[in-house]
């Protein structure tokens, strides 16, 4: 019996020690595989040091001027924060509800802030955030959603206003190199660069009429650099960030800037009288399917506004005669040297001059072409 139990105690520990044997080998073959894995490489390593760090050199000139133009525009770049108001039925709590982010910069040293109309569109309250992280309340000034503009005002310290320099757009060409800074995404102070793909763009405001000469650019505008600047190599503003042509919402490679000198015809009037002080013929005209209709290019006198531009240069109406026909009236076909060929057309026309204007309109009268001076009066 007791020759028994030893035989068995000798067998569990032979089977024991082959147990731990595979065990071993096991452990041995984990370690092996682990330390041969494309893991293993990033493990930390007790005798790793750091490495010697490579002198870079000089910074390039283009990367120069691309921080220059950074650092001295970026102090007039701002980000704006839209809200509205909700009222909570049981509680008449009223809260405001975030609508929306954009950027602007700063037009003057008295607080007035240029951005998209689309980007304070429907907003209840705007606020303006500078920089240096100082944040202020703006009051809407004037909008111009023709032309996808707006003014705001702040009341800044003197001292935190920059205006950012103002250039041209009417000398840009293709290929030049482009700027853009705004608030993408409501990251802050975001700098992209890119060059002028194409000039002489259209591109549609949210009243339907038509943004003509439209700078196009492959510097990223993404969501919120809608309002901000875009600058060319002299660190001059030549276009406000309106728009970009994408099927995600995020940018591929086309994005549209208002042009500079249009932004610099708009913003005074809006600054100044709060809306745009439009010159005017002082006529009323018919829907362009009349002219269409009649087979004539051109835009259909109905009305003339008393004591008008018009009626004071001779321009005549449509009437009813005593039998109660239809005598059309002038059909303005151009101003100056300009086709008119649209009620679109003849009002990008009439923007295009200022209060005072004296203007050669060219109309068609019972068949026969005249050209009549007619000095422009502000419309109403």
């Amino acid at each position: 019996m007791d020759k028994q139990n030893g035989q068995e105690s000798a067998h569990r520990a032979t089977l024991n020690f082959y147990r731990w044997v595979v065990i071993l080998l096991l452990l041995f073959v984990a370690i092996l595989i682990w330390r041969s894995s494309p893991f293993w490489p990033f493990l930390p390593q007790p005798s790793a040091e750091p490495r010697t760090v490579t002198p870079r050199g000089n910074l390039s000139d283009a990367e120069e001027s691309n921080i220059e133009i950074f650092r001295k525009a970026s102090p007039s770049v701002v980000h704006i924060t839209t809200t509205e108001v909700h009222t909570r039925w049981f509680s008449l709590e009223v809260l405001q509800i975030p609508r929306g982010t954009g950027s602007g910069f700063m037009w003057d040293d008295k607080g007035y802030i240029v951005t998209n109309y689309h980007v304070i569109h429907g907003a209840e309250s705007v606020r303006v955030t500078l920089s240096n992280h100082s944040t202020y309340p703006a009051r809407i000034v004037g909008v111009h959603p023709d032309k996808d503009l707006a003014v705001l005002w702040i009341n800044a310290p003197k001292h935190l206003l920059r205006p950012i320099p103002v250039g041209s757009s009417r000398d840009l060409q293709v290929g030049q190199k482009v700027y853009a800074i705004g608030n993408p995404f409501g990251l802050d102070q975001s700098l992209s660069t890119g060059i002028v793909s194409a000039l002489g763009r259209e591109i549609e405001s949210m009243t339907g009429r038509s943004i003509k000469d439209v700078i196009q650019t492959d510097a990223a505008i993404n969501p919120g650099n809608s309002g901000g600047p875009l600058l060319d190599s002299a660190g001059r503003l030549i276009g406000v960030n309106t728009a970009i042509f994408s099927r995600s919402g995020t940018f591929s490679g086309i994005g549209f800037a208002i042009p500079v000198d249009e932004v610099n015809r708009v913003v005074p009037q809006l600054a100044r009288h709060g809306r745009i002080v439009r010159p005017a013929l002082g006529v009323e005209v018919a829907p362009d399917q009349i002219v269409e209709q009649l087979g004539v290019s051109g835009v259909l006198i109905m009305g003339i506004r008393k004591g008008s531009p018009a009626e004071e240069a001779g321009l005549r109406a449509t009437y009813r005669d005593r039998s109660g026909r239809i005598q059309l009236g002038d059909i303005i076909t151009a101003i100056g040297e300009k086709k008119i060929d649209s009620v679109g057309t003849l009002l990008d026309v009439l923007e295009n001059h200022r209060l005072g204007d004296a203007v050669q309109v060219t109309i068609i009268r019972e068949g026969k072409k005249e050209e009549i001076p007619v000095r422009l009066g502000p419309a109403e």
